[in-house]
């Protein structure tokens, strides 16, 4: 058995992982990789929608059996993920698009999925009433709620967006329900709003996606007990080239801007206090130096589209996770030596 490092030369790290329906298993990709480097550990996760099942299995295999039980973890929830049924897309669809652009295609030119598309915007998920039911629970039940509130291992961010008050609510500890994640994945299109009680004030409010108002939220990963280094792994472009023309297009840049937004502005504050830093505008210690790196494969995103993020196809799946540990190897080659030096994010270039 390979011996531990030792602890000096240990990398911490926190990791901010993005929402994207199936393209979280890009996520996977990345998170399996960076489990098998003995030199980085994982102080904490920020984590939103698909961002938040990948966070929520990595912490629970982690507690209960280090980086190999981790990793089955996410094997675990991935494959479940695989057989769930899509919710407006035929079983049969799974079976096409030997490339991910042509499942891209496809899925713009599909018509029962155009038709069942528009479909759900004139329905709503009330309407099975008793019938109802989430169909990620029990995928959540199964595979992620077992240790997501321990004390043990890194400490776990999940985002949510309350809907009677517009605003972002981040659960952590033994917060962290199965209600919670369900909550954090809760498309309005798609999925009931998910009830929770706030134990302190006993009202009850609804919950949606957190992707609405932090995709994922970056500001838990400040505090002065974490790392510098804040890994995003990134599966929503922020760059997509043309003008959108057709429905479909227009529809899925509006989804790519809107679930970048609450990101961007966050980085846009990290940027300007670095520069307070940077400058001696601030006394020493005052306020935390971020270093920021990303996880990214833009040009294989902007290959897809909302709609493949509704296709939990086991082909589509698997090439999303070899992507994920692909880009994963080329940042750590990159830049693993700037893990605690340095930012590899040039956020003044990000914004200009």
């Amino acid at each position: 058995m390979a011996k531990r490092k030792a602890k000096s030369s240990i990398k911490r790290i926190n990791l901010a992982l993005q929402g994207g329906g199936a393209h979280g298993a890009f996520t996977w990709g990345v998170l399996d990789r960076l489990l098998e480097h003995e030199e980085i550990e994982i102080a904490a996760i920020s984590g939103t929608s698909a961002g938040a099942l990948n966070g929520a299995a990595l912490k629970s295999g982690l507690v209960r059996g280090g980086a190999k039980g981790a990793k089955e973890a996410l094997d675990g929830l991935w494959e479940q993920m695989g057989a769930v049924s899509d919710m407006r897309l035929n079983r049969w669809m799974s079976q096409f698009g030997p490339t991910t652009e042509m499942v891209t295609r496809m899925m713009q030119a599909s018509v029962p999925f155009a038709f069942l598309d528009s479909i759900a915007t004139f329905t709503s998920p009330y309407v099975y009433g008793a019938f109802y039911e989430n169909p990620l629970s029990d995928v959540v039940e199964d595979l992620v709620c077992s240790q997501t509130g321990s004390d043990e291992g890194p400490v776990l961010f999940i985002s949510t967006t309350n809907v009677r008050t517009g605003k972002i609510r981040v659960f952590s500890g033994a917060e962290v329900t199965g209600d919670v994640i369900l909550a954090s994945a809760c498309l309005p299109e798609l999925f009931q709003a998910v009830e929770i009680e706030d134990p302190e004030t006993g009202v009850t409010d609804p919950y949606w996606d957190g992707g609405y108002t932090g995709n994922p939220a970056l500001f838990p990963l400040f505090e002065p007990e974490f790392p510098q280094d804040v890994v995003i792994v990134n599966i929503n472009p922020m760059e997509r080239p043309g003008t959108p023309k057709t429905p479909e297009e227009i529809q899925n840049r509006i989804n790519e801007i809107s679930f970048n937004s609450s990101m961007l502005r966050e980085l846009r504050s990290v940027q300007f206090v670095r520069d307070l830093i940077a400058d001696k505008r601030l006394p020493a210690g005052a306020m935390k130096d971020v270093l920021i790196h990303m996880i990214a494969d833009d040009d294989l995103m902007q290959d897809l589209s909302a709609r493949t993020k509704l296709v939990s196809s086991p082909l589509l799946l698997s090439r999303m996770k070899e992507a994920g540990r692909a880009a994963c190897d080329r940042f750590l080659e990159a830049h693993f030596d700037d893990l605690g030096q340095r930012a590899s994010v040039d956020l003044k270039a990000m914004f200009s």
